[in-house]
């Protein structure tokens, strides 16, 4: 029963998906002809308060924004519990691999919670380093960073930003995604809320990314919430996990 109420959900969730441009031509970015995502959905293995979450995250929409198939090579940027990770070990199966990328800082937490995925996926490498020295074993066809890059500007973390978005930029294939979701920001704010609101304005992190040789490439509006005004704490009882949230997919040119 609980597999039919999750695959139910994920069905539904298709309509929160979009056609959209990729400057070369129209790709329909929501198609799950082979009910792959649905079916990472569906898997057993998720823990019950991720599923749970499903509704909010839109996770099928998340994937198909980028077009994940069986094969492709994927990094989950700081994946702390793993809930793309394991949705994305599904999707790219038995020939496709996900590093589960752990940064220095937060590895005596984190890094154990990676190799955990790694031993229950075979298809997940547990990996830990600098963020903005970050390799990876093989070139990959995209690198996911959900809703930790605001974090990345906080000083404690010590991260050159301009370098760690150099470094996706350098791991990627050509033609390669660098998919970035995060807590939305006001308009003007920059970065100056990173810490104490723990969200990021859109723009600027455009800007950012850009300056690293990324091409935007499109966004989607699926986790979008206008009534959020951006003004408090994301972990604030009143917005958590209904925050405005903006989704932007950049390409590396080739």
């Amino acid at each position: 029963m609980r597999r039919l109420l999750v695959v139910s959900a994920a069905l539904a969730l298709t309509g929160c998906m979009m056609t959209m441009s990729d400057g070369e031509g129209t790709v329909d970015w929501g198609a799950d002809a082979d009910g792959r995502y649905a079916t990472a959905l569906a898997d057993g293995r998720r823990p019950a308060e991720e599923v749970a979450r499903d509704a909010a995250r839109k996770p099928e929409a998340m994937m198909a924004f980028v077009g994940l198939k069986p094969g492709d090579r994927v990094a989950d940027i700081r994946p702390e519990e793993g809930y793309f990770t394991r949705l994305f070990a599904n999707v790219v199966g038995e020939n496709g691999r996900v590093y589960a990328f752990v940064p220095t800082r937060t590895a005596t937490r984190e890094t154990p919670l990676a190799q955990g995925l790694a031993a229950t996926y075979p298809n997940v490498v547990a990996l830990e380093g600098a963020l903005d020295a970050m390799t990876f074993p093989e070139p990959l066809d995209a690198v996911f960073m959900v809703q930790e890059y605001h974090d990345f500007h906080i000083p404690a973390f010590g991260v050159d930003v301009g370098r760690m978005n150099k470094a996706v930029y350098d791991a990627l294939k050509p033609g390669g995604y660098y998919v970035v979701i995060d807590h939305a920001g006001r308009d003007g704010t920059g970065a100056s809320e990173v810490q104490s609101l723990h969200r990021i304005e859109g723009a600027f992190l455009k800007r950012e990314v850009e300056a690293a040789g990324f091409v935007f490439d499109g966004e989607s509006d699926a986790i979008r919430n206008p009534e959020d005004d951006r003004t408090i704490n994301v972990f604030d009882e009143r917005i958590r996990y209904r925050t405005d949230q903006f989704v932007y997919r950049f390409r590396k040119p080739g």
